[in-house]
């Protein structure tokens, strides 16, 4: 058994990875902004973040942050593994972002590009958006009495359990670079999902579809973000509402 550090280890994915890669027999450190002893923000590195690496044989990278910075705290794990000595460096990234051109994902993807130059072992995941990120989503819309959405646009949810599964094999296996994709097992309009979350729920809201303007949204409404050759994934948006949501 293996030496791995997850960041963002107590994040919806990474405490799922940490959890698969223990009862796997691995030790696992988790790192994570405000949990000792490895308690670092990766954007700013430090002496703890050393520490954190010392004696890793692999990393598995699932802290992100929507407000920025996520190819700053690239750059601080990628030099501290190469000072450590990590022989694989495990990212998980999200299909599209070679081909929706959203902010977010252009830092996903230029992460990706960092990893592949470090010089490291490394393997990069690409997986659709989970479930619950979608709950989150419906459950702001929905506070209103229209609930507005994006015309056009389908989605191809997977659940969040499986790609922690499919993380924690690939962690204990050489670095492989770019993997196959992994996308949940069905395509969706964007208001199939939505109504689906309301039936769940019992909430009463209008549904409109609004089309909206620019270059992300067009990429979405093409379908950049999907994959569906790969829908591996086993559990359905409803699957999830069954077991999440409570009326």
């Amino acid at each position: 058994m293996t030496t791995i550090l997850v960041t963002g280890g107590t994040g919806t994915l990474g405490r799922l990875v940490t959890a698969r890669l223990r009862s796997d027999g691995h030790e696992v450190r988790v790192l994570s902004r405000h949990t000792p002893p490895y308690a670092v923000d990766l954007r700013e590195g430090g002496p703890v973040l050393d520490a954190a690496v010392a004696g890793v044989d692999t990393i598995v990278h699932c802290a992100t942050t929507a407000r920025g910075g996520d190819e700053r705290a690239a750059a601080n794990l990628i030099a501290a593994a190469r000072r450590a000595g990590v022989a694989h460096l495990l990212y998980i990234s999200i299909v599209g972002v070679d081909r929706v051109p959203f902010g977010y994902y252009k830092a996903k993807l230029a992460v990706e590009h960092q990893l592949a130059e470090s010089g490291l072992g490394w393997t990069v995941l690409r997986a659709t958006q989970f479930h619950n990120l979608l709950v989150q989503l419906f459950q702001g819309l929905a506070e209103v009495p229209v609930m507005v959405l994006p015309a056009g646009v389908s989605d191809q949810p997977v659940e969040v359990a499986e790609v922690a599964d499919r993380l924690a094999e690939l962690a204990a296996g050489a670095p492989a670079g770019r993997v196959d994709d992994m996308g949940g097992p069905e395509v969706r309009t964007f208001e199939s999902l939505a109504r689906a979350f309301l039936g769940a729920s019992g909430r009463r809201c209008a549904v409109v579809n609004v089309p909206l303007w620019g270059a992300a949204y067009r990429g979405f409404r093409a379908g950049g973000h999907l994959a569906p050759e790969r829908a591996v994934g086993k559990g359905t948006f409803e699957d999830h509402l069954a077991t999440r949501i409570r009326r």
